[in-house]
């Protein structure tokens, strides 16, 4: 049975083109104003949203997004705010969300709890940027009792085998993270995206989105050319501490634009 997130990327397939897929702070600035932006990203055109857990000691962010977190954790951001944040939105808006969380909160937490938690809340599920599919046994089972969507990076160093393990293991989508080291808007995404995603297609990844660098229409025209969708986030969250949910809005439709056509 094919998940949210899986629809909205075959629907996209359907209609010739990709997907984009919007990053935020959960909580950022606030956990009201935080709602209002999630919104925004869905009606601006968003096919899937990312919704990032505020975290102490990132290991992937760069510095864009950890100034927003530290925001969100200093305005009083507790791991429960997700949950109503995802029942907020999710009372208005159908787009699927899934939770982007480091796993020591989830662990923390409860691992059971957590997914059982995430699910009514509405959540489609987790991607996970330091869990590897050979250390979640726990997550994979959670996710399957609750039906979740389980996200595994792939990166341009990964080996054939493990990328043949994070694609028998994830579900929703693959993440290709287009370049080495941390998010941030980049000028020109990597071209080991390219291969990447190659890569995983040829060994059997049904759906692949990229992320990391991502910025502009054209960027996003580019990756979904041969991925099935681009994934933006320093670029929304400098968009929203810059100049709140109106112009996170309007750039989230000019960043759809790329998805037009994008596909031959």
């Amino acid at each position: 049975m094919t998940s949210a997130v899986e629809r909205a990327i075959d629907t996209a397939k359907a209609e010739g083109r990709g997907v984009l897929v919007g990053y935020l702070p959960a909580g950022f600035p606030t956990v009201d104003a935080s709602v209002d932006a999630v919104l925004a990203l869905a009606n601006g055109g968003a096919d899937i949203i990312e919704l990032g857990v505020p975290y102490s000691d990132p290991v992937m962010d760069g510095v864009v997004i950890q100034r927003a977190t530290n925001e969100a954790l200093s305005n009083g951001f507790r791991l429960t705010d997700l949950f109503e944040i995802l029942r907020r939105v999710t009372a208005k808006s159908s787009v699927p969300i899934l939770v982007m969380t480091y796993w020591n909160p989830v662990v923390q937490y409860g691992v059971e709890r957590f997914a059982a938690d995430l699910a009514a809340a509405g959540g489609c599920g987790l991607i996970t940027p330091d869990l590897i599919p050979d250390e979640a046994a726990e997550w994979i089972a959670a996710s399957d009792k609750h039906g979740l969507d389980r996200v595994f990076l792939a990166a341009p160093s990964s080996t054939d085998e493990r990328l043949a393990n994070v694609i028998a293991s994830s579900r929703g989508f693959v993440y290709a993270v287009s370049t080495m080291g941390i998010t941030g808007a980049r000028a020109d995404v990597d071209s080991a995206a390219r291969t990447l995603v190659g890569r995983l297609v040829a060994a059997g990844a049904p759906r692949v989105c990229v992320g990391v660098g991502i910025s502009t229409a054209a960027q996003v025209a580019d990756v979904t050319s041969y991925a099935d969708g681009a994934i933006v986030g320093s670029h929304l969250v400098a968009t929203l501490a810059s100049g709140g949910a109106a112009a996170l809005h309007e750039e989230t439709i000019a960043l759809s634009s790329g998805l037009l056509g994008a596909r031959k």
